[in-house]
């Protein structure tokens, strides 16, 4: 449901550079959706772990000015650590201001970006497959320079003789790549490291990226900086439901329709399905879509009452996923943990529940599982949450291949910075934050952007406009700042909660009946703005 302890956790407003991550971590840093700072601010970028004696100062801090790289929360830069192929190529991407592709088979953050050079001839199918295995392997330095120089470089002329001369391991250069290279160490790209070796199969650091692709920038593309704007990316489909958007993907960070258009869903989570059955009613699911919701939330917990002492509350679930369904609005299917805060105390039941609900709606288009909604207590994401998600994934995807995968995290669904650091594999998966306005103010809204910028797609499945405990306010002000932040990062959400309890989070008032739709007298305060801003 919501949380109960305030977490306080103020994240550092530092830049996040562009040039890659911890070995094994993914870290989309190159994806760079962050406004840039003032140019005020740009004179004074630093990096903790950058300082004005190393080789690299001047390179990094003078892209990192420019707004074409961005460092880590923590404010460091990690020049020693390799970057990936992903992370290089959203690099290079950013300074030649392509496109990301729709027509992506994975669900990487970078893949758009990676099919687009793909398309272009910047490196060939084989070398980086669009499957997606290599998008977060260290980029091989000879496949770097390919990348540079197809990108940005013209015809460059070289004699064969003088510049494989100046490679000392010229004899482990992969053929296909003699062109590219010559031409690079020919225009003064590369010069090799102090010893003259190339090193063709080894990695690059972060560093070393941010080297060639200045040099190559300066040399062929002249003065680049990267403007604060606003994402170019629009909204194809706000209010339209399943009819209109079929089966849904996640492509980067965006949850996508059938034909790659970004899509966000917005409604209703149910409070427990064990104490409030009326509310999930057919009458009342099609009172919330005809109010312009394209999305319901059934919360069936597992404790208190719930699935784990009392099954039948399964039917209730499954009752209101085909009555959602029948009426055009896709159903999130939530395991809805709590007092039994982490996931793998009841890991086995899950495992069966989710069999079964992925054999039942292996053929839906219109149904998404929420596989544990607020770990909490003395867990962490890396020992209990991830494996916990991994066993339940594979599970649902025995059956079911293409289904929408909410995963949540530790701190109640705002731990996201752990999922940053060692995020899943796999498709169409998306992480899930829960805030109460009362509560959860400019930090969490920065947490968020960070994982976007890191490339981990964000699904708001619960929210409320009052305090973590479902009472005090309304706080209009900061649920405003907090509906506006989703809408602008088209952030898909379900507002708690679709009943009448006695709360400042319930969206309805006592005795409501909704065999004839809900209409705005028929709202608490909190209801009314929830409802307006369905569409």
């Amino acid at each position: 449901m919501k949380v109960k302890i305030f977490v306080s956790a103020i994240l550092m407003a530092s830049m996040f550079c562009a040039c890659g991550n911890d070995a094994g971590n993914v870290k989309a840093a190159t994806d760079i959706q962050s406004s840039v700072q003032s140019e005020k601010n740009n004179n004074k970028v630093a990096f903790s772990d950058v300082h004005s004696g190393d080789w690299f100062y001047n390179t990094v801090t003078e892209m990192a000015q420019k707004g074409i790289l961005l460092g880590y929360s923590d404010g460091s830069f990690k020049p020693n650590a390799s970057i990936t192929t992903a992370e290089f190529m959203s690099v290079i991407g950013r300074i030649m201001e392509i496109s990301g592709s729709n027509d992506v088979i994975v669900s990487h953050w970078a893949a758009p970006i990676l099919k687009t050079a793909m398309d272009k001839g910047w490196y060939d199918y084989d070398e980086n497959p669009p499957t997606g295995e290599m998008y977060d392997q260290p980029i091989k330095r000879q496949l770097a320079v390919k990348i540079v120089m197809k990108a940005m470089a013209k015809s460059v002329q070289y004699d064969y003789n003088v510049e494989s001369a100046k490679i000392k391991d010229f004899s482990n250069l992969n053929g296909r790549y003699y062109d590219t290279t010559l031409s690079a160490y020919a225009d003064g790209i590369l010069t090799g490291d102090s010893s003259g070796m190339f090193r063709p199969e080894g990695s690059l650091t972060r560093a070393e990226a941010c080297t060639i692709i200045k040099k190559a920038m300066d040399k062929y593309v002249g003065n680049v900086r990267i403007e604060p704007q606003q994402e170019q990316t629009t909204v194809a489909t706000v209010s339209g439901g399943v009819s209109e958007n079929g089966q849904l993907k996640v492509v980067g960070t965006q949850l996508c329709n059938e034909k790659g258009e970004v899509v966000v869903l917005r409604g209703m989570s149910s409070h427990g399905l064990q104490w409030f059955p009326q509310f999930v009613s057919n009458d009342y699911i099609k009172a919330v879509g005809a109010r312009g919701a394209n999305v319901m939330r059934f919360a069936m917990y597992t404790d208190e009452n719930g699935y784990i002492s009392n099954h039948s509350v399964k039917n209730t679930l499954t009752t209101a996923v085909d009555n959602a369904v029948a009426n055009d609005m896709y159903a999130i299917i939530d395991w809805h943990i709590l007092s039994d805060g982490n996931p793998m105390t009841y890991k086995n039941e899950a495992k069966e529940f989710f069999a079964e609900m992925a054999q039942k709606y292996k053929n839906s288009k219109g149904v998404i599982y929420e596989i544990c909604n607020e770990p909490n207590g003395n867990i962490s994401w890396s020992k209990d949450v991830k494996p916990y998600a991994e066993e339940i994934i594979n599970t649902i995807r025995t059956y079911d291949s293409n289904a929408i995968i909410l995963v949540g995290n530790p701190q109640w669904n705002q731990d996201l910075d752990s999922v940053v650091a060692d995020r899943l594999s796999g498709n169409n998966i998306m992480y899930t934050c829960h805030f109460y306005a009362g509560t959860h103010t400019q930090w969490l809204r920065d947490r968020i952007t960070n994982a976007l910028n890191n490339g981990i797609p964000v699904f708001v499945s619960e929210w409320g406009t009052s305090s973590a405990d479902g009472n005090g306010g309304v706080f209009t002000d900061e649920t405003n700042k907090w509906l506006n932040y989703m809408a602008d990062k088209k952030i898909s959400w379900c507002n708690w909660s679709l009943c009448d309890k006695n709360e400042t989070s319930a969206a309805l008032n006592q005795g409501v009946n909704a065999a004839d739709g809900l209409s705005d007298s028929e709202l608490s305060d909190s209801g009314k703005i929830v409802f307006k801003n369905f569409k």
